[in-house]
């Protein structure tokens, strides 16, 4: 294998490790649209956790939770509380794939097993990233059943029909990462030397910063493009950041945000309204210096104003972005739901914009 890029080919799934799977897979079901699509547990043969399979569009989540205090993540949930544990790459050749990366000075924490069931053999290994968020390889092209070996359908009628309207995520376009501060350059070495990624921008405190906090951060992508990780640390600042907030109620690094992609940000943002989920929202004034900003876009500036949906333009194009208030208790996780028209960037004129949303959210919480 080459010295550049490992064989990824996109991001397979997100693990989530949750305290109770089932309402987790039914608020994902209700409140972002997903399908529950496969079940592993105590009646599938899985003795120690119990996992669902969500999807939408080409996104898969897996929500696990423990079924004893002997599980061996059991401790994580006290640590951490709900959160991203371990992001799934498809790849040609995980043998390879795991044996370069730990060559290149990845920490192994799995190495390449094979399971075979009546649906065929399903081969996954894993290292470890930032924090204790893992990277999991994995290939199923000898593999036909659900998901993974365990998992098994879930029956339709479960939950029951759906009256809501469908939301219309596609695809995840990137996830981005928290660490502490001056770990961002280490972790992008990291996705350069072991996984081959190349750096694609840079933003500074000058770029990310309001009256009162700042950030800095990384963008690193695969070769193809098709898998996206912004990186994050705090900055010096007059008051706790949003990196900051984040690392003390999460407890250290780990994934921030998720952005999910639609085709149609409009009529997303509109049925996720209808199914109560919280947006960030902007003053009134970012709309009215936005033509002048982002110059002429085909959607209404009155309707999104009305539903608080950014926008930003490179050399590429625009995007339209919108951001959910943490979707746990703790302020941790939440989602970005972004439409690119030929834009590549990541919405850099909304930055201060939206990091002010942020701080006022914090404030009402005491932690800015």
């Amino acid at each position: 294998m080459s010295s550049g890029d490992l064989p990824l080919r996109r991001i397979d799934h997100v693990r989530f490790f949750v305290g109770n799977a089932r309402q987790s897979a039914y608020f994902y079901r209700n409140a972002f649209g997903f399908d529950v699509l496969a079940y592993a547990g105590l009646e599938t043969g899985l003795k120690d956790e119990a996992a669902y399979l969500v999807r939408q569009g080409a996104i898969s989540f897996v929500l696990a939770s423990p079924l004893s205090a002997r599980h061996p993540e059991q401790a994580r949930l006290a640590l951490h509380g709900d959160g991203v544990q371990d992001i799934a790459l498809e790849v040609d050749d995980v043998e390879a794939a795991y044996s370069e990366a730990v060559r290149r000075g990845a920490v192994g924490v799995r190495p390449p097993t094979s399971v075979e069931d009546a649906d065929g053999v399903f081969i996954s290994a894993t290292i470890l990233a930032y924090g204790d968020t893992t990277h999991t390889f994995l290939n199923r092209d000898r593999y036909g059943g659900w998901h993974a070996p365990g998992f098994r359908p879930l029956d339709p009628e479960r939950y029951g029909p759906s009256t809501l309207r469908p939301v219309g995520l596609q695809a995840i376009d990137h996830i981005v990462a928290n660490v502490a501060e001056g770990q961002m350059d280490v972790w992008v070495r990291f996705y350069e030397q072991v996984l081959g990624f190349s750096q694609l921008v840079h933003f500074d405190d000058k770029d990310i910063s309001t009256e009162y906090s700042a950030l800095m951060s990384k963008v690193v992508q695969d070769g193809r493009g098709r898998i996206r990780f912004p990186i994050n640390e705090p900055a010096e600042g007059l008051r706790r950041s949003q990196i900051e907030e984040y690392l003390q109620f999460y407890g250290g690094p780990g994934v921030q945000h998720l952005a999910l992609s639609t085709d149609d940000i409009v009529t997303t943002v509109r049925a996720l309204r209808e199914r109560d989920v919280t947006f960030l929202r902007v003053p009134a004034s970012y709309y009215d210096l936005m033509p002048a900003r982002v110059g002429e876009i085909e959607e209404d500036i009155h309707g999104l104003a009305e539903l608080g949906i950014l926008v930003d333009r490179d050399d590429e194009g625009y995007l339209l972005q919108i951001f959910t208030a943490p979707v746990e208790d703790r302020p941790t996780v939440f989602f970005e739901i972004i439409q690119r028209r030929g834009a590549q960037s990541f919405g850099k004129g909304n930055f201060k914009a939206l990091f002010e949303a942020i701080e006022r959210e914090q404030a009402r919480r005491g932690t800015l």
